[in-house]
């Protein structure tokens, strides 16, 4: 991390405000940190804010974790994917990973070392796809550029 320019952005996302609370004294030198204390106010943060990462609990009332991760990946599906819960239910793991779309799955309450590790991992994903994708660009553009002067040259 310290070599990195700028803060990683996390959002985190649980419907208790303790842990909202925690988290922000946990990794607010490390990272920019966002929170929001439900799903609906979540997505309007990842509307007006540059996200790279999202950590959210599974149990929150009127959203779960899984249907705010498939409403975010709507509105941007580029932030990387983390899944908190405290209770073992397979079926919202097989959720999160089928229609969340997440990258890791970790039980409540979390460790600070575990976090932190599986957010920087997430995190160098996430960069390196989007080096991919820039890399990707520019050779299409080349691709474009070369296939027009073969066709002039053909047409010569």
């Amino acid at each position: 991390m310290e070599n990195k320019k700028t803060k990683i952005t996390v959002l985190y996302v649980d419907d208790e405000e303790n842990n909202l609370v925690s988290f922000k004294a946990t990794f607010r030198f490390k990272y920019k940190v966002l929170t929001a204390i439900s799903g609906s106010e979540a997505i309007e943060i990842v509307k007006k804010n540059h996200v790279d990462i999202i950590v959210t609990d599974q149990r929150m009332p009127g959203m779960t974790g899984v249907q705010f991760l498939e409403e975010i990946i709507k509105i941007n599906p580029e932030p990387m994917r983390i899944l908190l819960t405290g209770y073992t239910d397979m079926a919202a793991v097989i959720d999160a990973v089928n229609k969340g779309k997440i990258f890791h799955y970790l039980n409540k309450p979390w460790s600070e070392e575990e976090l932190d590790e599986t957010i920087n991992r997430a995190y160098d994903i996430y960069s390196e796809r989007k080096n991919l994708l820039e890399t990707y660009s520019k050779l299409e553009v080349s691709n474009e550029q070369l296939e027009f002067l073969l066709r002039q040259k053909l047409l010569s």
